[in-house]
Formats: C-alpha cells, structure tokens, sequence
C-alpha cells in the first residue's frame, strides 16, 4: 500500500480513525473525511507518515460529493482507495416507533451517499487509468436481519450489499473494485449504546471466539482488499465477526 492514496469517509469514529492508522501505517497518503472537524484533526495528528489531509463531509450533501472526490483527488495528487467507512443507526425501543425522519436519516447516510460518493470515485479511477478500490462497511445484520428499530439499518446494510455488487459488474472493465466488509460486535459506541448488561452477554455467547473485536481487528480485511493481494477480488463480502455469523 506504499504511496497509494486513500479517501476514508467516517475517519473519526472507532473504526475509522484505526483504518486510517493502519493505511499510513503501511505507507499510504489518507484524506480523513468526516462531518466532524476536530474529531479527524485529532486522528491526523497521530498518523504515521506526511501528506494526510482533514476534511470535514456532510455526506447528505449529494450534488457536492463529485467537487469533493476531485478536489480529494487534486490534494492527494491521485485516488486509489475509497472506504465507504461512515455510518449511523438510530435505535428505539420499537420498531412501531421508527419515524420517517429515521429512515430517512439511516438510508442517506449508509446507502444514498454511499452510491453517489462510489460513482464519483469510481469515474475519478476511471479517467486515472490505473484501476482502484472501493470498499464499503455493510453489517453482518444484511443477512441475519436485525431487532427493533435497527432493522431500518439493517435494510441500508443490505443495500450495500446489492449495490457494491452491481457496481463490480459496471466498472469491472476498468479494474475497479468493490468490495465490502460485514463486522459482527465490533467494541465501539455505536455496537454498545443503548444496550444493557444483559443483552450484551447474551450476544458474547452467540460469538465463537467469545469477545467483542476491538475496532483495530478490522483494519487487516480492509487493508487485504485494498492491496494487489485481492485484484482477482470484486463483489465480495468479507464476513468479520468472530464465527457469529456463519453462512
């Protein structure tokens, strides 16, 4: 991944603060994009390596994603990553409680801007000439469905899912790939807010491998896909959830 340029939307969270961590690591130049300023300001200041850049996104923002992409492109000075990283669910206690405004929210946060920000990247790799990666957070609930209100995410998951696999097939003969990643209990706010004690020993006990992954434990999937290990690799779902979900 030396020298390779990396778009990671969502880089101020759990998981995407320690992707970009785990890319500058391994020699590549990050752009950190998240609606937060000071939360990816303080993830670039501990990342290995020069050239990483701090963008502050309002993904629902859809007519400014194509500007975004180029402008990321020309500071990077090239596009050869995109991780679709960013994410959001809202729970209540019942899905009969779900209001428009919820759904709304979830599906163009993890779906709609999801589309519109890969297309971009994807007509960006294209004009490079050099092929690219796209790589998208779905969740193991895409296949085993969710609880309660969270099924509303669950179903912008999914999406994903038929999505990346749709745009493998088009951009296919650019050598452009999408893939995706489908955590199971990952160890973050998101996994464990709202939750009781209860509920989530109960779902220790599904796992096999008996823990909750830290976010850090995701970066090696993302990183494989990323790499020229994986080019014979597209509209893949790399299911990372400690043997909770087999199929």
């Amino acid at each position: 991944m030396a020298d390779k340029r990396v778009v990671i939307t969502g880089a101020g969270g759990a998981i995407g603060s320690e992707l970009a961590r785990a890319f500058a690591a391994a020699g590549s130049r990050v752009a950190l994009a998240d609606l937060r300023q000071d939360a990816i300001d303080r993830v670039a200041a501990t990342l290995e390596g020069e050239g990483h850049i701090a963008v502050p996104v309002d993904l629902r923002s859809i007519d400014s994603l194509p500007a975004l992409v180029g402008d990321l492109r020309d500071k990077l000075d090239g596009l050869d990553v995109l991780v679709n990283c960013a994410g959001l669910v809202i729970r209540c206690p019942d899905l009969r409680q779900v209001t428009e405004a919820d759904w709304d929210a979830q599906q163009d946060v993890n779906l709609k801007a999801a589309f519109f920000l890969s297309r971009a990247a994807a007509e960006v790799m294209r004009e490079q000439g050099r092929g690219g990666r796209v790589i998208s957070f779905t969740s193991q609930a895409w296949w085993s469905g969710s609880y309660g209100s969270a099924v509303v995410y669950a179903a912008a998951k999914g999406g994903i899912v038929s999505l990346m696999r749709g745009m493998a097939r088009a951009y296919a003969g650019d050598k452009i790939t999408f893939n995706a990643v489908a955590p199971g209990a990952i160890d973050t706010e998101m996994m464990t807010d709202g939750m009781s004690e209860e509920a989530l020993q109960n779902i220790l006990k599904q796992i096999p491998l008996g823990y909750m992954a830290p976010p850090s434990d995701l970066a090696g999937a993302v990183l494989f896909l990323a790499s020229s290990h994986a080019s014979y690799m597209t509209g893949t779902v790399l299911n990372v959830s400690g043997g909770w979900l087999m199929y």
